[in-house]
């Protein structure tokens, strides 16, 4: 039950027929976990909290540092050096102190994740690495929770909704992290400061949307856009299983079922035989391109999206980067979109002199 002070509080969303009281009840019973108190968490909490979300857990095991401030606009220059989730904690109680907070400064670890997700009814992925990525979907996987997900690199982001309603789950977009320093973070290639701001309010978003249960989420579809050009698409997402159903020629040839995986001799071996059935695509950034590369075009992993009509379905499409790591994962999102041969070059760049 809403009471006098909360109706007055949430008024202005409550007269919103699609939300209306039961929504507004929904979300004070709701109970949301967010992982990272950063960027990306920042905006998810603000707008989550003056919501009326009853519980919010907030994970995190950082300080604020100075280099925060420019995106991360909850703390202000006396924070620093301040645990991220306390502060957010005692931040957001003044946002809005019909809210219950609990701060948990610690990493989220294989140790705790499965006690921390599955207190939660809806989790949400604000972190910045690979490995908490997959910690988080894998645990929510488990512990059958829904889970908003967003990312962002440079003037791009990326917002999704896994694990909802029999939907697909990170591994299906990405089915393996990338290789350890492989994909930068912004702390080595920048951010543009209010990108995580509109990443972080679309997050909130569907997390309102998921809790309350009505409008289209992006169960099944992930969105991307770019600051640059104001650029927004959505594309589907096919679950493995979708991706598995193959004709039973297919489930024989040994490359498919190794996902797609070629090795460096056969991809030289096809250019020597007929190069014109060869469609290479190198999905590393611009400046190992240039650096070294064998051959075909540049088309960074980030903006692959962009190029999805240019790929020849007539040749086979190979991509290739300079572990095998990103090539996976290139092949994983142009899969659902694409009719033709596709593969991944195992072990990439690094491989060619094996």
């Amino acid at each position: 039950m809403l009471t006098k002070e909360e109706l007055k509080q949430y008024q202005r969303q409550v007269i919103l027929p699609e939300l209306g009281i039961d929504g507004q009840e929904k979300l004070k019973a709701a109970q949301v976990l967010m992982i990272g108190a950063g960027g990306l968490g920042c905006p998810v909490l603000q707008y989550l909290v003056a919501a009326g979300v009853g519980n919010i857990g907030i994970v995190d095991h950082d300080v604020v540092e100075l280099t925060n401030l420019h995106r991360q606009i909850l703390y202000a220059a006396a924070d620093v050096g301040k645990p991220k989730a306390l502060t957010a904690r005692e931040k957001l109680t003044q946002l809005n102190p019909l809210v219950k907070i609990t701060a948990y400064q610690e990493r989220l670890t294989a140790a705790n994740a499965q006690k921390l997700i599955s207190s939660h009814d809806l989790i949400i992925d604000g972190s910045d690495n690979f490995p908490t990525r997959y910690l988080v979907n894998d645990t929510c996987v488990s512990a059958n929770k829904p889970l908003v997900f967003g990312s962002i690199y440079k003037f791009e982001g990326q917002v999704s909704v896994f694990n909802h309603q029999q939907g697909p789950n990170y591994r299906d977009l990405f089915e393996e992290p990338a290789a350890e320093g492989e994909v930068p973070n912004c702390n080595e290639v920048g951010v543009i400061g209010m990108l995580p701001g509109i990443v972080g309010t679309l997050m909130a978003n569907e997390a309102i949307k998921v809790i309350c249960g009505f409008g289209e989420t992006l169960s099944g579809r992930l969105l991307t856009m770019n600051a640059l050009d104001c650029s927004v698409n959505i594309f589907n997402i096919a679950t493995q299983k979708q991706n598995s159903s193959m004709p039973l020629a297919a489930e024989n040839n040994p490359d498919d079922r190794e996902k797609h995986e070629i090795s460096i001799n056969r991809l030289k071996n096809w250019q020597a035989a007929t190069p014109a059935e060869v469609f290479l695509v190198d999905v590393r950034e611009d400046y190992e391109f240039e650096e070294f590369n064998i051959g075909g075009i540049n088309i960074s992993l980030y903006h692959l999206h962009e190029h999805l009509s240019t790929f020849p379905a007539d040749q086979k499409l190979v991509f290739i980067c300079q572990t095998g790591q990103r090539s996976k994962m290139a092949v994983n999102m142009v899969k659902p979109f694409f009719k033709g041969e596709i593969f991944t070059v195992k072990n990439g760049i690094d491989g060619y002199a094996l």
